[in-house]
């Protein structure tokens, strides 16, 4: 199954016509070295009202350096890139993995054993924030009074996180991303988002949020090239208690999102078994 995944998405990558994409346009603004690589450890930009600045082209994290063995044509020297290309696997996230209810337990466990195959993302649809934090395709973030929005290449989807000082819905229509409001606590932006759909993958290993979720997120940008987000997790429906990790992401410049479009004519999942 491992196998299959990463033939996708060596098929989206290799497959999509970059040369029209800016995918070698120097991004303005960004401090560099003499040696002209970015320099990711200068310090976090600020918008005018003085807050942290989100905004960038982000790739998941766990990163290691990047070397050019790697064969990437999407990707500069001098950045980094994801360990994991199946993405992050929650459960390794925390000692003793996370706190399933016993039919939630059973059911991931079944999930692994049949390595996989009702995966959601191999099936195209689309991924809830959290699991796309994990995984190696780009997000871009764009930081305006008010408003947070994320756009995800994979699939082209897009997140609102409004910024405005709304409540949450009362009684929201269960979405893939939720619905999220959030507001500054220092250089922290919290963000809290409820209304997910039932069942929503996180991981290749099967973990998921049901409905009754709660997710609360914590943004933080410790320096110009990563950002790092606490999540803690509130599902009673499948978990015996609210669980936190942290997530990272790490900055990717003098480059653009691109077309990668898994929705036309998928025909792996037919063929899972």
């Amino acid at each position: 199954m491992r196998k299959l995944l990463l033939a996708v998405v060596a098929l989206l990558v290799v497959g999509n016509p970059v040369s029209a994409q800016w995918i070698r346009h120097r991004t303005e603004g960004i401090p560099r070295l003499a040696n002209g690589k970015p320099n990711l450890k200068a310090p976090a930009p600020r918008t005018r009202e003085g807050k942290p600045d989100f905004s960038g082209i982000w790739l998941t994290g766990n990163p290691v350096p990047c070397r050019k063995e790697t064969g990437s044509d999407f990707l500069e020297c001098g950045i980094e890139l994801p360990i994991a290309i199946e993405g992050v696997n929650f459960g390794l996230q925390m000692p003793g993995g996370l706190p399933y209810q016993p039919w939630a337990a059973d059911l991931v466990k079944k999930r692994t054993a049949d390595n996989a195959k009702d995966d959601p993302h191999a099936r195209c649809l689309p991924d809830t924030f959290l699991r796309a934090y994990g995984l190696p395709h780009m997000q871009k973030f764009v930081q305006v009074p008010g408003l947070l929005l994320v756009i995800n290449e994979w699939n082209t989807t897009y997140r609102q996180v409004f910024t405005d000082g709304r409540a949450l819905p009362e009684d929201p229509t269960p979405s893939w991303n939720g619905y999220s409001s959030g507001k500054w606590v220092g250089d922290t932006l919290v963000v809290q988002t409820i209304g997910f759909r039932d069942d929503l993958w996180l991981d290749l290993a099967g973990s998921f949020l049901t409905s009754a979720a709660k997710v609360t997120e914590e943004f933080r940008r410790p320096d110009f090239g990563h950002l790092e987000i606490k999540v803690t997790v509130d599902d009673s429906k499948a978990y015996t208690k609210p669980w936190t990790v942290t997530l990272k992401q790490a900055l990717v410049v003098d480059t653009e999102l691109v077309d990668e479009v898994c929705l036309e004519n998928e025909k792996s999942s037919q063929r899972l078994k």
